[in-house]
């Protein structure tokens, strides 16, 4: 049965290299099963051979610039996806509509060579160059409407009513972009592949599209990492953008990307992640939604977890301002995850002699939201480090 159970629920034998593990030792009627998760039942014997020897502090690399290269190198191989190929982004501008203060528009690119994607763009009134916001949405099991999440979809109307239930219910009722862009920050927001006018993917279809695109020698998880990356340096490009000044956004599955983004992007100056940090061998625990598959391959680059975890990738973005927020009542992360997490970002700061440049807070009454006096202080943030 290979080591799923059987109809009535009872364990079944695990065949081949399972039980070889178990030939050594404490199961001595050499039967195992998965378990709850689903996991199988030695576990916690791959956990403890996670070490992430490739960690700041860790590795034997001792120079923090060429520990930031090595570490890049890793996973940027890992991704899968090859490096990007200098494909011009080509941009065409459409759509151009004036609101109280700044300007819509979409716009269309080529962030790979393999497909034009349509973005929405904000820009403060005046005459710039402005600071700029590289806005990451999340995953949320909804497919509908991906960048309509935090920009108000002005170009449709049926968006519009999915977008406000989605800004009301995680957001205080607030389009995050258009905040922004009010605020006096040039926004880039983009559909990931699946969502939007990149989809709508259905959820049950994530596992056989990560597959796919696995046995089509690329990565769901590296192409919206290389696609970030690309889309990072097409807004620190514009005219209208002061290059120095862009920082990346994102909540929840856009908090993953946006510090990952900071990690492989030197075309980012800050990055702020709101709940989505954690230890990897914390949140690998029974009951968890990184294990039911689906959402996950969406950040899961393989072989990776032999070298780094989570927070040890946001920290090659170190010296640069980072900001992590997490709700104390966030049920997708448990706190000794977000705790080890924190820690193992604070040690990277202080060795760096930065740790006034990073700004880990948990609130502990929220669970897994983006909530105005979250958005605000962020704002705040984003004002005094850009």
């Amino acid at each position: 049965m290979n080591g799923v159970r059987d109809p009535v629920g009872r364990r079944a034998f695990v065949a081949g290299a399972g039980a070889a593990l178990l030939a050594g030792g404490a199961a001595a009627d050499a039967e195992a099963a998965v378990v709850d998760g689903p996991l199988p039942d030695f576990h916690p014997a791959l956990k403890a051979a996670l070490t992430f020897p490739l960690a700041w502090g860790e590795s034997p690399v001792r120079d923090f610039r060429s520990w930031r290269r090595a570490a890049r190198a890793k996973v940027e191989e890992l991704l899968i996806v090859g490096p990007q190929d200098g494909t011009p982004y080509a941009p065409e501008f459409t759509d151009r509509h004036r609101q109280g203060g700044y300007t819509r528009e979409s716009v269309t690119l080529s962030l790979t060579r393999y497909e034009r994607v349509r973005a929405a763009l904000l820009t403060p009134d005046g005459p710039g160059p402005f600071p700029a916001v590289l806005l990451l949405h999340d995953h949320g099991a909804r497919f509908d409407i991906g960048k309509e999440k935090l920009v108000r979809p002005w170009y449709d109307d049926t968006r519009q009513v999915s977008a406000q239930e989605w800004a009301q219910r995680y957001f205080s009722g607030r389009f995050v972009g258009d905040e922004l862009a009010r605020r006096g920050y040039v926004v880039l927001c983009a559909d990931a592949l699946g969502w939007g006018d990149r989809g709508p993917l259905r959820y049950d279809d994530q596992q056989a599209l990560a597959a796919n695109l696995y046995q089509l020698g690329s990565s769901l998880a590296g192409l919206m990492a290389r696609e970030d990356v690309r889309a990072a340096g097409f807004l620190a490009g514009l005219g209208r953008v002061d290059a120095r000044r862009v920082a990346a956004v994102g909540f929840s599955m856009g908090a993953f990307r946006a510090w990952q983004a900071a990690a492989l992007s030197d075309d980012l100056a800050a990055a702020a992640s709101v709940c989505w940090m954690t230890g990897l061998k914390e949140v690998l625990a029974p009951g968890n939604n990184i294990l039911r598959g689906q959402s996950a391959y969406h950040m899961l680059h393989p072989g990776l977890p032999r070298y780094l975890d989570f927070p040890d990738v946001a920290s090659i973005a170190a010296p640069r301002p980072m900001l992590f927020f997490a709700g104390g009542l966030d049920p997708l992360f448990p706190a000794d995850g977000v705790r080890t997490a924190h820690e193992k970002l604070r040690a990277v700061w202080r060795s760096r002699h930065a740790e006034e440049r990073l700004t880990l807070r948990t609130w502990p009454d929220l669970g897994h939201v983006f909530v105005d006096r979250m958005q605000d202080e962020v704002f705040t943030w984003l004002d005094h480090v850009l």
